[in-house]
């Protein structure tokens, strides 16, 4: 029987393990991928994380995981596969086994959202990607597209120039959402040119990517744009697909719980990207670790 498990190795799970173990509990921490970090870890540069400008993403999670280590956190990697209520404990069920704790952490994280057009699935992998800064460097001297407006395919398109010949970033909006920062680093690119108002309609390819067919939405015009790759940025998905016994969700999929971590579920916890939040960051995923750990001692003392 553990005091806390943390479902989730990201900065929410990690920074709640830290504070779990500071606080004399007895903390398991679960997660199917054995590299610790979450999404951070494809990430090029970590540049709002304070007191850390430029740091690396993979950098970023591996000093996480050692701060974490240093008090000895137990990890397990396994599929977690359901959550059942026992009233005074929960029953944690995986792939090889099942867990007992007093109190669960989720914090799973968040995943990329699939753009959902004809090509995306069969060509991921040759030329369809989701990660800039794993699959970058194979598009060296090529042409490829970003598709996304917001922070993070802004921020790839920049990581993108530095290898490709010509980065096209494509938005369904006439102006980007991303921070005025990056959208001024943006269009002083020369190898960036955007893509406004326009949606992709298809990825077409032989053995692998060869074009992009678009469609402008103000004027209904339909195009084709010849690139060697194309990488998704449109936004992420809570990372909870095939966990049963589950609180309470919103239409989006994310766990109903606000700063204090706490939801439908008495003794349950969602912290960090995988709850209902206004800000999906390293920062605030961490502080989410740590106030999950605050209100599971307040449930602990009830």
């Amino acid at each position: 029987m553990y005091d806390v498990i943390i479902i989730g190795n990201g900065p929410a799970g990690l920074s709640a393990a830290i504070y779990g173990k500071r606080a004399g509990f007895n903390v398991l921490v679960i997660s199917d991928n054995p590299v610790a970090g979450g999404q951070i870890t494809t990430t090029y540069e970590v540049d709002n994380y304070p007191g850390l400008p430029g740091m690396g993403g993979m950098e970023l999670g591996d000093k996480l995981k050692e701060h974490a280590d240093k008090f000895e956190v137990e990890f397990v990697t396994d599929r977690v596969s359901a959550i059942s209520d026992a009233g005074d404990h929960k029953n944690i069920t995986t792939g090889k086994g099942s867990y007992e704790a007093r109190a669960v952490i989720i914090a799973t994280g968040a995943d990329h959202r699939k753009l959902g057009v004809p090509g995306e699935t069969e060509f991921t992998g040759s030329g369809v990607s989701y990660c800039a800064t794993c699959d970058g460097a194979f598009f060296r001297n090529k042409t490829v597209a970003v598709v996304g407006g917001g922070d993070v395919a802004l921020e790839d398109a920049i990581f993108l120039s530095r290898f490709a010949q010509k980065v096209y970033i494509i938005h369904r909006r006439d102006e980007f959402r991303g921070a005025k920062m990056l959208q001024d680093q943006l269009l002083a690119n020369e190898k960036i040119e955007p893509v406004y108002d326009t949606v992709v309609d298809e990825v077409v390819g032989k053995m692998a990517v060869e074009k992009l067919l678009l469609t402008n939405k103000k004027t209904g015009e339909k195009s084709e744009l010849p690139v060697n790759g194309v990488f998704m940025a449109v936004g992420i998905v809570p990372n909870l697909e095939g966990i049963e016994g589950l609180p309470d969700r919103d239409e989006g999929g994310y766990i109903i719980a606000g700063e204090s971590c706490e939801t439908s579920i008495p003794g349950i916890f969602a912290a960090g990207d995988v709850r209902t939040k206004q800000l999906r960051q390293v920062i605030t995923a961490a502080a989410d670790g740590a106030n999950a750990i605050t209100s599971v001692q307040r449930y602990f003392s009830i």
